[in-house]
């Protein structure tokens, strides 16, 4: 294991079995790569205690720095070529910004202000793989592992990240999860508070209206408990109440420090009720903010992000908790192109999840080195050196290996 995540921190463009054994070991080579693709992609140990170790030890090195900040849901797509590895399919991936045969995961990560540390990571099993038995098979699918979407892997990550006792933050995810009503009601049952993207068309109900119980019908029979709407009375898009706004309420707000200038744009935030379905309900939704976005310039708004923040909340404060999300865009991106998250080419459940899993124990060593520094401090390179590679070692399948067979 040390001599894996060695290799994952070593320069190299390739972060896969055979060039990192070909790294560590350039005298043994072969041997080398027998043991790492056996700890990998067979030795039956849990990702799962893994990761709560690297938690464990990486939480702490980060509260040396300010306290947990924020609970931060995402995915993210891997590309991959063919349709043997487990979970590919075609689906949206963020990598490449469009439909692409990928694998996608599902992660949690928990965020001071100035680091994060992703302390979950699922594979997404599309439908076609779920109810596969045959592919299921080949690729080593537990018999407990069935389909889930993307907000029900990410609640139950929350779950357990609320039972092994986490420091509790906000969470914090875009509109693909929080536009799903079950997943907002789930962080509220964990008793946890959310900042969430939502689409322009969700419906909420204004500032100060509420849906109406339905009128007592004469007679007898069971009075009538749901809520009720008519043509005077509905609820609104988000988009429709965002342009019907006042000018006055829209406030310009700096949340951070860009790479190359203060980060700024317009926003509002009011108080409204959800309303999506709550024609089944009997009791109105319970009010919370309704923050949205509306660069200058542009010609309509730009975001819109649900939040159960306390009332008294400064629009300061929720702009900067919401934009927080971003920093989980640093770690996806060291881990793809520093770490060699997405580099693993063998097909099994076991080997993604304890691949992925070795990426963030070596992600979470730089987070500690880190945070040896001051936030505001340049920590310089750290100079680790690679073992010089034979001279005439090729990796298998390369073109130069297969010219030579």
């Amino acid at each position: 294991m040390k001599a894996y995540c060695a290799g994952l921190l070593l320069p190299g463009e390739r972060k896969s079995v055979e060039p990192i054994a070909a790294r560590v070991a350039p005298d043994n080579v072969r041997r080398t790569h027998q043991s790492l693709h056996h700890l990998v992609a067979d030795s039956p140990w849990s990702d799962e205690a893994v990761l709560e170790n690297v938690r464990e030890h990486v939480l702490g090195a980060m509260n040396r720095n300010g306290p947990v900040a924020a609970w931060i849901v995402d995915d993210t797509g891997l590309p991959k070529k063919g349709t043997h590895s487990v979970g590919v399919a075609r689906q949206y991936c963020g990598q490449v910004g469009k439909q692409d045969n990928c694998q996608v995961a599902v992660s949690l990560s928990v965020a001071t202000h100035h680091a994060s540390l992703p302390v979950a990571w699922r594979l997404y099993l599309p439908e076609s793989w779920a109810s596969d038995r045959e592919r299921r098979k080949a690729t080593g699918i537990p018999e407990e592992i069935g389909f889930q979407t993307k907000p029900s892997i990410a609640l139950a990550q929350i779950r357990q990240a609320v039972e092994q006792g986490i420091p509790p933050a906000p969470v914090l995810a875009d509109s693909a999860y929080g536009n799903e009503t079950r997943f907002r009601e789930g962080i509220s049952e964990l008793e946890l508070q959310y900042a969430v993207g939502v689409h322009e068309n969700m419906t909420v109900w204004p500032p100060g209206e509420v849906p109406q119980p339905k009128k007592r019908r004469k007679g007898r029979g069971r009075p009538a408990i749901r809520l009720h709407r008519d043509a005077e009375h509905q609820p609104v898009s988000v988009k429709q109440l965002a342009l019907s706004l006042p000018a006055h309420v829209w406030k310009t707000v700096t949340w951070r420090e860009g790479t190359r200038k203060k980060l700024t744009s317009r926003f509002a935030a009011v108080r409204v009720r959800p309303a999506h379905r709550d024609q089944k309900r009997s009791d109105p939704y319970p009010e919370e903010w309704l923050l949205m976005e509306w660069p200058s310039g542009e010609a309509e708004p730009a975001k819109y992000w649900l939040s159960t923040l306390s009332a008294q909340t400064r629009l300061t404060a929720l702009v900067r908790l919401a934009k927080h999300r971003w920093i989980i865009e640093r770690d996806y991106e060291e881990l793809k192109q520093e770490l060699g998250l997405g580099h693993y080419e063998g097909r099994g459940w076991r080997g993604f999840h304890h691949h992925a899993t070795l990426c963030i124990a070596a992600y979470g060593f730089l987070v500690i080195e880190r945070s040896c520094f001051s936030p505001s401090a340049h920590p310089g390179r750290l100079e680790l050196r690679a073992a010089k590679i034979p001279p005439h070692f090729q990796p298998r399948g390369s073109p130069d290996a297969r010219r030579t067979a």
